[in-house]
């Protein structure tokens, strides 16, 4: 059985990384076959929410040590510095227009954990974890984690989580901003899946154009991000889907985007 699932339910498509047995540690097909799949959803107009999520009872473990310390995995001296981190998943989930949410089910750490943070949305199961323990193996977040967390819990707090390799329970996540929800573990993909269903019945064109504008706005001055706006919203008051909008609106009625 392939290390990485996928599959597509209407505009729902989900990426469900498969090796339990190993909760779920990074193979190098897996990390190819993760960054296809991205970029094919991407693409798909079919596809208007992404959600990427781990079988059995963790979300990802990181790297596979036991493949590096064998020679045949990440880490295992078969990386160098030509190696084109563009096509790698932490960069590809960043660049992806598509919405994404992580199911969070059970321990997500080092490079499990910060694919965790690039997610869009993080929905988490009472029993899901996040481990910064990289640090404990000799290494850093190398996959995100430290663009990531600054930003989200503040430099102070990221400076502690990530300097004492430090595992957060779900309820600490939560506080700290890390997930939107924490629910119970039976319940969290079909939570998931309303979550994604909800954003799925909102225009995608839309919602493609504001993910591109808040990834940008992040480096951006004030006065440059409005007129970067103000060009994605051109074309969108030509668009199909924003006259349906507003014809929803008077008509009272929701609405019924084609993404076009």
């Amino acid at each position: 059985m392939s290390d990485l699932l996928f599959e597509k339910d209407g505009a729902i498509a989900t990426l469900t990384f498969n090796r339990p047995k190993r909760l779920n540690a990074i193979s190098v097909p897996m990390l190819e076959a993760f960054s296809e799949r991205l970029l094919e959803y991407d693409r798909d107009p079919e596809v208007r929410v992404i959600v990427l999520t781990g079988a059995g009872r963790g979300f990802c473990s990181g790297l596979d040590l036991q493949d590096a310390a064998a020679g045949t995995g990440i880490g295992g001296g078969n990386l160098d510095a030509n190696f084109d981190l563009r096509r790698a998943p932490p960069s590809v989930l960043h660049a992806v227009d598509k919405p994404t949410i992580c199911a969070l089910n059970g321990p997500a750490a080092g490079y499990g954990m910060d694919l965790a943070l690039g997610c869009d949305i993080r929905i988490a199961g009472a029993s899901a974890k996040l481990a910064a323990t990289v640090t404990r193996r000799g290494v850093l977040p190398e996959s995100g984690g430290t663009w990531l967390l600054p930003r989200m819990v503040g430099w102070a707090k990221a400076a502690e989580v990530i300097f004492t390799g430090r595992t957060l329970s779900a309820e600490q996540c939560l506080e700290l901003g890390l997930v939107n929800q924490v629910v119970p573990d039976e319940v969290l993909m079909s939570e998931t899946r309303a979550v994604a269903k909800e954003i799925a019945a909102n225009a995608p064109l839309a919602i493609q154009a504001a993910k591109r504008m808040m990834r940008m706005g992040l480096s951006e001055q004030f006065d440059d991000h409005v007129h970067h706006v103000f060009l994605q919203l051109l074309p969108l008051f030509r668009s199909k889907d924003f006259r349906e909008g507003l014809l929803a609106f008077v008509e009272k009625r929701k609405p019924r985007f084609e993404g076009q």
